[in-house]
């Protein structure tokens, strides 16, 4: 649905974005993922239009951004850090966002209202968090078929976290929803997005759909037999404890598993891998700062 090509970004001298390429599937949830300063919140700035690439295009389903207000009517946008106007409250921007967008459906606002329960008053005066919630609850009742977010649960608690990712969910499989997030960590986009993308200094390492990443690394316990011989795999990562050696390895499950079964394990075990774990094989060389950030 959103397509970068070959965009570039530069601010004088100084190179922003390089040639950057994404593609972010419609009804799908694409995690973008890079250590700070990495160009994530100049990416997402084109992607709403609120920035003209200075070179490349950006699309939704084919139709360029910049300067396209029916293509940006089809879009919201979360930022990290949120402005409201001065006294301003939830009922005062909800009369505005009724009156901009065609789209705002005053059924799902009321519902939505029960689930956040918010208090009354400027918004101004509340929290981060309820912040946070506030653009949810407005963002989601004018049913956008494209949201983008950065830092989307920064200062929500642990449970408010969880009903956010389960109503942004719920919205991807009821009205497919697109969503494209930006974070710093990926731990948290691990149970929510199928695609992922880690971008640092300004240009993308790696783009990846979830499920093909996890079927070709496997994770092996294994216990030689009275030869003591490994499989014959492509082994990426090996550790040791006592005699029982833990493998990650290249390859699908079902082969991996034959060959280790060949080579006549006294045990044998495949377990999952966590996406962490995916991104650091899959990185390889990638440097001791960009690992510690995001994973």
């Amino acid at each position: 649905m959103l397509e970068f090509q070959q965009v570039t970004k530069r601010f004088g001298s100084f190179t922003a974005l390089n040639q950057v390429s994404i593609h972010v599937p419609k009804g799908s949830v694409y995690g973008l993922v890079g250590p700070n300063g990495a160009g994530k919140s100049t990416l997402i700035r084109c992607a709403i239009g609120a920035y003209r690439p200075t070179s490349g295009s950006i699309t939704v389903e084919g139709s360029p951004v910049w300067e396209s207000p029916a293509v940006k009517a089809r879009l919201a946008h979360i930022p990290d850090e949120i402005f409201y106007y001065p006294n301003t409250t939830i009922s005062d921007l909800a009369r505005l966002y009724r009156q901009m967008y065609p789209t705002f459906d005053p059924d799902r606002y009321s519902q939505l209202q029960s689930l956040f329960n918010l208090p009354k008053g400027p918004i101004r005066r509340f929290s981060k968090g309820m912040q946070k919630q506030s653009a949810f609850l407005l963002t989601m009742a004018i049913r956008p078929e494209l949201l983008i977010l950065d830092e989307p649960v920064d200062g929500l608690d642990p449970i408010m976290r969880r009903q956010v990712w389960q109503l942004l969910l719920e919205e991807v499989a009821q009205r497919n929803l697109t969503v494209l997030v930006s974070s710093h960590n990926l731990r948290e986009l691990e149970d929510v997005c199928d695609h992922v993308g880690i971008l640092d200094k300004g240009q993308m390492l790696l783009e990846r759909d979830l499920a093909t990443l996890q079927e070709n690394l496997v994770k092996l316990q294994f216990l030689p037999g009275p030869e003591g011989t490994l499989p014959a795999l492509e082994i990426l990562h090996s550790s040791q404890t006592g005699k029982l050696f833990t493998l990650i390895v290249r390859g699908n499950a079902d082969e991996v598993e034959a060959k280790a079964k060949a080579a006549k394990a006294q045990y044998l075990n495949l377990l999952p891998l966590s996406l962490e774990e995916i991104f650091i094989y899959e990185l390889g060389g990638i440097s001791d700062e960009i690992r510690n950030t995001i994973l």
